[in-house]
């Protein structure tokens, strides 16, 4: 009975471990042209459980017509919902001044069990947060994935 416990305890951590090891890794969302108006957003998932944020915005027409804003924290996995958290002594400071505390995003991956031809990207969607712009983005794990969309 305790070499079945000890088995199933292996099999669920390495199934853990395997989710944790596929959401690491930078994802990144771009939108509009260079040269004219254009947005993109980085975040990178590092292996120890912190990220860092990256908004970099061009509005060649705007007012200020150039905009990088930033934010680090640690970041947790359950289930399939990554949560954000900054802490505001440790995190905080003149360079990274967004607060993602409160911050939910949903792992999207295709299932292990679908063997079908269909292409599901892999990706974060937020669905909760206190940043505006933040809410509802859906961001595309690595940069290679994004460039063979557009």
């Amino acid at each position: 009975m305790k070499v079945i416990t000890s088995i199933l305890l292996l099999l669920s951590s390495i199934t853990l471990f395997s989710q944790t090891e596929n959401i690491i890794g930078e994802y990144f969302f771009h939108a509009g042209e260079k040269g004219k108006h254009m947005i993109e957003y980085t975040l990178t998932l590092n292996q120890d459980g912190t990220f860092i944020f990256h908004s970099h915005r061009n509005h060649k027409n705007g007012i200020p017509w150039e905009e990088n804003k930033y934010g680090k924290g640690s970041w947790s996995l359950d289930g399939k919902v990554v949560s954000f958290v900054t802490n505001e002594q440790r995190d905080l400071d003149e360079k990274h001044t967004l607060d993602f505390s409160n911050s939910k995003a949903r792992f999207i991956t295709k299932p292990l069990k679908d063997k079908t031809d269909r292409v599901i990207k892999t990706r974060l969607q937020f669905f909760e947060s206190e940043i505006s712009w933040i809410e509802r983005l859906e961001i595309l794990k690595n940069k290679n994935a994004l460039q063979q969309r557009l």
